[in-house]
């Protein structure tokens, strides 16, 4: 039954009309990922003189011993942003004399194919044999090889749970990036747990104590149990669509969108689409990760006050950034039913505002702890925020009148460039270089104060003027709203 799977999926593939790009896409990949592979192999090879320059009063295995935690950890994360999840149309296959466990397990499995699954033998394996093995014998090798497994098995189902339970509930994969940061905190910045410790607790165990290789084994079969479990309960279509709904109630229909009236519910309708779908959700998870990227420059005394605008711009905006530039590409599956509709388009155009304004905001407030660095970090935060709730928002919404390349809600957002064109490019301009142009000149001539205070007083300029900004970008919009359209049915 596996080879048939295999089969259909092959001509499914070959009779796309996409087949000639999405074949010459997996050749520029598997290039990439082969270059990749030779580079970790390099790595693997030169690992232990890497480890000596490294940790020169540690004795080598209990170095390596002390990363492998790490990398684990940066190995979930990566799975979590790039990982994709295995696909099969199981419509045609329900009805038929097939059992659910043979269609579960093809999924399952077929998710082992993953670089990611083969990128910590390519780069610990050349370790184990030249050190390990030769230090210790081939059962201790063969331990961390097995404990190895255990770990990227776990690793894998773990991310592909998550992932597969954010399709139904978009914040569980929002708490969980929030989890893995405040985990990484926890070692970086905070020193309450060290992973090095706790990763030579288990490995430097397995040097004298082989039998400790059961517990990542067990783990890894435990969580594949549970994908297969969770799987097996929504197989059907219709079962997992009900729970959708029912997910969805509470995290969109918020009680005082629906002061705003037909805005409100414009703006719930975007809240649905960005929960509900891979590449529009991690935009919302990027928003999440870089709040806390002032860690990296507020802790480190060689970073200006200029690297306080960057982080305030990207912390207070980073949605604005990443979402708005792909408008109004997320709506072109509909959007012939938006111009036939009887929404007036400058509430949708309010829409819009009231989501970046809202989300905006709440990042604002989330980076409100960044005052243990000093009031004045606060200070620059919210004048950054008056310019992008103003100005950035305005000319997001200005580029997006230009943007005709469609959007497929259906695939995921890693290595996905579709969507992206010329107007992305030059909106990146604007949004980023134009406050520093205002800020620089102040801080050049020592009032860098002034130069934040005129960067909020635009900010607040232009939330007076959105009334007019509005008009002027809705009658902007239906001069191209035929261009844009046409741009959208092209797939």
């Amino acid at each position: 039954m596996v080879s048939t799977f295999i089969q259909h999926e092959l001509k499914l593939f070959w009779r796309s009309k996409n087949s000639g790009k999405n074949l010459a896409i997996r050749i520029i990949m598997g290039i990439m990922i082969l270059y990749l592979m030779a580079c970790f192999l390099l790595l693997g090879f030169i690992l232990d003189k890497i480890l000596e320059k490294a940790f020169p009063t540690d004795n080598l295995i209990k170095a390596f011993s002390g990363i492998l935690l790490y990398y684990f950890l940066f190995d979930l994360l990566s799975r979590f942003q790039l990982q994709e999840l295995p696909t099969l149309k199981v419509q045609p296959y329900l009805h038929l004399p097939i059992k659910k466990n043979t269609i579960i397990r093809y999924l399952s499995f077929a998710s082992l194919q993953s670089f990611f699954n083969l990128t910590p033998y390519i780069l610990f394996c050349p370790f184990i044999f030249k050190v390990i093995l030769h230090q210790n014998g081939g059962a201790i090798a063969w331990a961390f090889i097995f404990a190895i497994t255990g770990f990227t098995v776990f690793n894998n189902y773990l991310s592909l749970y998550i992932k597969r339970r954010s399709n139904l509930n978009g914040w569980v994969s929002v708490g969980f990036a929030i989890f893995l940061v405040l985990l990484i905190m926890c070692d970086y910045v905070w020193h309450i747990i060290s992973f090095k410790t706790l990763s030579f607790l288990y490995f430097g165990h397995l040097l004298t104590q082989p039998v400790w290789v059961f517990l990542p084994l067990v783990m890894g079969f435990a969580i594949y149990y549970v994908n297969f479990l969770y799987l097996k309960q929504n197989l059907y279509l219709e079962e997992l669509g009900s729970q959708k709904k029912s997910a969805y109630k509470s995290s969109t229909e918020i009680p005082f969108l629906s002061a705003f009236g037909k805005v409100g519910d414009l703006m719930a309708n975007e809240i649905k689409l960005i929960l509900r779908n891979k590449r529009s959700k991690s935009a919302l998870t990027m928003c999440t990760i870089m709040l806390f990227y002032g860690l990296i420059f507020y802790t480190n005394k060689i970073y200006g006050d200029g690297w306080k605008v960057f982080c305030g711009m990207f912390m207070t905006g980073i949605f604005i950034i990443s979402y708005g530039q792909f408008l109004y590409g997320w709506q072109a599956a509909h959007f012939d039913g938006i111009l036939v509709s009887k929404v007036n388009f400058r509430d949708f155009l309010k829409g819009k505002y009231l989501l970046f304004t809202g989300i905006s905001t709440v990042a604002f407030v989330l980076t409100t702890p960044y005052a243990f660095f000093g009031w004045h970090v606060v200070f620059v935060h919210f004048m950054m925020y008056l310019w992008n709730i103003g100005i950035s928002i305005t000319i997001v919404l200005f580029f997006a009148n230009r943007n005709y390349k469609r959007i497929d809600l259906s695939k995921g957002a890693s290595f996905n460039w579709e969507g992206v064109g010329a107007t992305q490019m030059l909106l990146g301009f604007p949004l980023i270089i134009t406050p520093f142009i205002i800020y620089w000149p102040f801080a050049w001539l020592g009032h860098a104060d002034i130069g934040l205070l005129i960067i909020g007083g635009c900010g607040v300029l232009f939330i007076l003027m959105r009334p007019y900004w509005i008009k002027k970008l809705e009658a902007d919009f239906y001069t191209k709203k035929y261009k844009i359209a046409e741009g959208f049915r092209n797939k």
